[in-house]
């Protein structure tokens, strides 16, 4: 039989009945606290696991994992915390209550977070006998415009019992239909709960989410970068090799502490566990807000008494989100101070949408893709919602108009790879293969299917270990090409261009590993690397007209005196000969001894034949013996043994010479 897992949680207004609901399907009472059982209200996040089971042609098991969430006003904060990696709500409505301000301000933090997925209890009937029909067409008024429109809503009653098993039945019907949380080699645990256990060490939990953490894996801690390794894991009570998305993890790191209690550092609700490879925290974040316009949904129905209800409304509805706000962002399991600036420094009103810049006051670890929730300064309402487009922006080009292009490219494909690394392109116009949306929620798996697609169209390059633009890259190119031949136009003594100067003539190559791949490249398509220079394979080097009496007369000199040469100062007495005698050696027609030794090609050739022949019959000699075979002068013998001592041909030991490992 297969096993699924998910993550359900609860959502509704304060005692409206989730903690009960959740220990009348479970068994496990939520609610863990002194605080709680006194006050008889949740205050933090709560934890129970329950297994369903379908026998339907393709038999399942779903473990699903419950995170219940407090609902008073006063503890939003903590709500937000438990529902950032949900695949399932069950939303909460009392039926002798009604919709209520957090009812309202649930519903659309869900909807901000993109949970898609509910099932709707109308709790406590019991209290409201003869009102089902009544109050399931009102809450039903109330969840339109809302990704919970068609939700299934049973009244239930933990009293009596009622509605309990359809409930359960429910929620194994919208589970069969609902894919698995994917694994996309990217583990993530935002850290919910922080504890040390005697003999055990530190202890966190959380919702692993992306992908799978095992027993003694390093991890890294964001957004600290702190190291750890997986002493043991646990899930639902039970200790495993290795968990996976859609459960509720929890992992012994006994080489951490937990911060708090004057310490600094460690770990504490908000950090994320994830893998070192999966990139560091950004203190800047370019991303789309919206606010959601529901009219006036966020009031209570008015079919049930109000008692001692709140009046204050969960949700900001009418006050502009003005630029340079400072706000709360709310994402994973923490809260962090930003700043937000829009692009036109114009507010974001109800109903509307903009591309926002957050500037945290820490660094934060957030993936492309990811959703978010804004609150006000205060932690008193939610003000908006959001995407991440760029998790690691730029300040400096925020303003521009490639970096806004940039960002309506990602709104307008959000699930779409193909569509993020063109965009990326567009505006970076190269970038590093293995490291294309590291930190985003694309696997490497569709990254890769996603560039290969985009390359057999002809939209991009890959070379090397990069991948670029096609436009730019054939530009890049195309310039590289016509620098190398101007320079053989120009300087045909050349044997090629320096790859120096082809590096600074290309200033967009200076891009890591931009310059070698193109380098490559050429290398593949006509051209020939020669030591430090690069040429047309078909170019051969040539004296310039200005050049050719010089270059004849020093080749006189090598042929009449082939190991007695003149020094290179009377080779060489003025700059035009000093460009001959350049083009002899990089061409080699002449060898350098020493900075003052120069011989033509052929007696250099000719003399290293003589004193190995020398050698091997002899076994060794003396510079004397050897100026004396050659019939040459100490002045060029020295450095030319000098040189082949270096070349490893020859040997010194002591006064002698013998052969050396490549003679």
């Amino acid at each position: 039989m297969c096993v699924r897992h998910y993550i359900l949680a609860t959502a509704g207004h304060v005692d409206h009945g989730k903690s009960a609901l959740v220990k009348a399907l479970t068994g496990t009472d939520p609610d863990r606290l002194p605080e709680e059982k006194a006050r008889g209200i949740t205050i933090d996040l709560g934890f129970a696991h329950f297994e369903l089971s379908t026998l339907d042609l393709r038999p399942s098991t779903f473990s699903v994992g419950i995170v219940d969430v407090p609902g008073h006003e006063d503890f939003v904060k903590n709500m937000v915390a438990g529902v950032g990696s949900i695949d399932l709500a069950l939303f909460v409505v009392a039926a002798d209550d009604g919709w209520m301000p957090q009812t309202e301000e649930h519903l659309q933090i869900l909807t901000y977070l993109g949970v898609a997925r509910a099932v709707v209890a109308l709790t406590k009937i019991d209290l409201a006998r003869g009102k089902e029909a009544e109050l399931t067409a009102a809450l039903r008024a109330r969840l339109q415009n809302s990704p919970f429109a068609s939700a299934p809503i049973v009244p239930t009653s933990t009293v009596t019992g009622q509605g309990l098993d359809q409930l359960k039945g429910l929620l194994t019907q919208v589970l069969a239909g609902t894919p698995p949380p994917p694994d996309l080699g990217k583990p993530r645990l935002p850290i919910d709960r922080v504890f040390v256990l005697k003999g055990i060490g530190t202890v966190v939990t959380g919702t692993l989410s992306g992908g799978t953490l095992r027993r003694g894996q390093v991890v890294s801690i964001q957004p600290t970068g702190l190291p750890g390794r997986v002493r043991s894991v646990h899930s639902h009570m039970r200790e495993v090799e290795s968990t996976g998305p859609g459960t509720r993890t929890a992992l012994n790191l006994p080489d951490l502490e937990a911060r708090g209690d004057g310490r600094e550092g460690g770990l504490a609700r908000g950090d994320v566990v994830t893998l070192p490879e999966l990139g560091g925290a950004s203190d800047t974040v370019d991303v789309v807000l919206e606010r959601l316009a529901r009219g006036d949904s966020g009031l209570d129905d008015g079919t049930a008494p109000r008692g001692d209800r709140p009046t204050r409304i969960g949700v900001e509805r009418s006050r502009p989100l003005k630029h340079a706000t400072l706000v709360r962002v709310h994402h994973g399991s923490a809260n962090h101070a930003a700043r937000v600036l829009f692009r036109e420094a114009a507010p974001l009103l109800v109903g509307e949408r903009a591309l926002a810049e957050l500037r945290f006051e820490e660094p934060v670890a957030v993936f492309a893709g990811d959703r978010f929730i804004v609150r006000d300064w205060s932690e008193q309402t939610t003000l908006a919602g959001g995407l991440v487009l760029d998790p690691e922006a730029d300040r400096k080009r925020w303003r521009s108009e490639a970096q806004a292009e940039f960002l309506r490219q990602r709104l307008a494909a959000p699930e779409d790879p193909q569509a993020w690394i063109a965009s990326q392109l567009e505006r970076d116009r190269v970038a590093s293969r293995a490291q294309f949306l590291v930190k985003s929620r694309f696997s490497a798996a569709q990254v890769s299917a996603a560039i290969d697609t985009l390359a057999a169209r002809g939209e991009l390059v890959l070379a090397e270990e990069l991948v670029a633009r096609r436009s730019w890259w054939d530009e890049l190119r195309g310039r590289a090409e016509q620098t190398v031949d101007a320079t053989h136009r120009a300087h045909p003594e050349r044997t090629g261009l320096a790859l120096s100067e082809l590096r600074v003539a290309l200033c967009e190559a200076q891009t890591a590993g931009v310059f070698e791949a193109l380098l490559a490249e050429l290398v593949r398509h006509g051209f020939q690397q020669v030591g430090n220079a690069i040429r047309r394979a078909g170019h051969r080097a040539a004296l310039s007209p200005h050049l050719q009496a010089a270059g004849a007369r020093l080749r006189t000199l090598f042929s009449a005196r082939p190991l007695d040469s003149p020094s290179r100062k009377e080779l060489a007495a003025d700059a035009v000969s000093q460009q001959a005698l350049r083009f002899l050696l990089e061409t080699g027609e002449a060898i350098e001894l020493s900075p003052e030794v120069v011989l033509g090609a052929e007696a250099y050739g000719h003399a290293v034949d003589e004193i190995k022949a020398h050698l091997a019959k002899c076994g060794q000699a003396t510079v004397s013996e050897l100026r004396q075979v050659l019939g040459s002068s100490r002045r060029v013998v020295v450095p030319l043994l000098e040189k082949l001592d270096r070349e490893g041909i020859t040997r010194r030991e002591g006064d002698v010479r013998v052969l050396g490992r490549s003679g």
